[in-house]
């Protein structure tokens, strides 16, 4: 399997509308998400959107967000979510391993992610690459 992640900077219709669809396999909530929004996305300096590409499309994405307190540098993974016709082949789980490499190279000390408790298998996904339920 030919895997690629990227982190895109600027507007890219494929990759905004493969956002889209997977936004709608993560949450049943309706969600408006516009070009304009996705390109916010994508230049925001406090936000790190990192796309899966499996054989050249995009099949998993999430989001890391960053901030600056007086204990130091955090982050956020939001927006997990793998194509439902790609999960359980693993991909969940490169993505996360490098969103946390990411972490690490930037000099971020702590790293938090929420997720639905009905999500079963991403939360055991999270609990085995460290993340702790609190």
């Amino acid at each position: 399997m030919n895997i690629t992640i990227l982190s895109p900077t600027t507007y890219d219709e494929t990759h905004y509308e493969a956002v889209c669809h997977l936004m709608g396999q993560l949450t049943t909530r309706s969600i408006v998400f516009t070009a304009e929004d996705y390109v916010r996305l994508v230049q925001s300096p406090y936000s790190r959107l990192f796309l899966l590409l499996c054989e050249g499309r995009v099949g998993a994405m999430l989001t890391v967000g960053t901030y600056l307190s007086p204990t130091g540098s955090k982050a956020w993974i939001e927006d997990v979510v793998v194509d439902e016709a790609l999960r359980g082949s693993g991909l969940g789980r490169v993505l996360v391993e490098h969103a946390i490499d990411y972490c690490r190279e930037e000099g971020i000390g702590t790293v938090y992610l929420t997720s639905n408790p009905k999500r079963v298998a991403a939360n055991a996904l999270y609990r085995s690459v460290g993340f702790v339920r609190k």
